[in-house]
């Protein structure tokens, strides 16, 4: 259980991302969150591990504050959570493997973490991960030659040898063109439906929402707006998100005829 409650941001200049958000999100969810630019999605993922803090209220994962939490605490709790960044975040002139393994690195000693000395253990939960996404062909091939949906697949399975029990994707595909980005939402989601992580994603764009959103939640001026299902957003609710008549640049516009239907 992630609980948001009356969680607020401030930034630096007076700007309120977050506005007072109470919000609970059950084990095992996957749940997507649209919004224009600086509505508050960006700020409301980085905050459930700590990576943004709160000026107000508080976050709990499972029965663990987030706002209160000493270094230590908060190391646990970023232990059980995965991140996935639109900008992949590899480093590309190792392997895949190499960067898949540094999801592994939360339970390694220093002298090990330092020296990149990993366990058979960790690289056999590596290689499942890069099996979950299809690429483990690409073990041993450098990261940097590998095309972006490649690249994002590498970042899902980093997030994956983590062990996770969440996972936050931030603006996965924000970079991809729609066959490759339905593929990342598909794995995203078969990963969810079948370990049961709890999944929270930021979308930009509307249609992919729809189609794999279990739950949609709106922001907009960093508040809570909608909270519903796919099948509840329809034109009127987006509009009523945005604060605009929607645009072609709100959807990606290629539905992916073997999407799994959400919910």
């Amino acid at each position: 259980m992630i609980r948001f409650d009356n969680a607020s941001v401030t930034y630096p200049g007076g700007v309120h991302a977050l506005k007072n958000l109470t919000l609970e999100i059950p084990d095992g969810q996957m749940m997507v969150i649209v919004g224009l630019s600086g509505a508050g999605k960006s700020t409301l993922i980085r905050a459930i591990n700590g990576l943004v803090a709160l000026s107000g209220g508080d976050i709990t994962v499972d029965d663990a504050t987030v706002r209160a939490a000493k270094p230590a605490e908060l190391r646990q709790i970023r232990s059980k959570i995965g991140m996935i960044f639109q900008t992949f975040n590899l480093v590309r002139r190792t392997t895949v493997l190499n960067n898949v393994l540094m999801g592994r690195l939360h339970g390694a000693g220093t002298l090990r973490s330092v020296l990149g000395w990993y366990r058979p253990e960790d690289i056999e939960i590596a290689m499942r991960s890069l099996e979950r996404v299809g690429i483990v062909e690409k073990a041993y091939v450098r990261a940097s030659n590998l095309s972006g949906g490649q690249q994002q697949r590498v970042g899902i399975a980093r997030a994956l040898a983590q062990e996770p029990r969440i996972i936050l994707a931030d603006e996965p595909v924000a970079s991809l063109d729609p066959p490759t980005s339905h593929v990342v939402m598909r794995d995203l989601q078969r990963i969810n439906r079948e370990l049961d992580i709890t999944t929270i994603i930021n979308l930009h764009f509307l249609d992919l929402a729809k189609v794999y959103g279990e739950r949609i939640i709106g922001m907009r001026a960093g508040e809570l707006v909608y909270d519903g299902t796919g099948a509840q957003a329809d034109e009127h609710v987006f509009r009523s998100i945005y604060g605009r008549s929607l645009t072609a640049d709100d959807v990606m516009g290629e539905a992916a005829a073997t999407a799994a239907p959400a919910g």
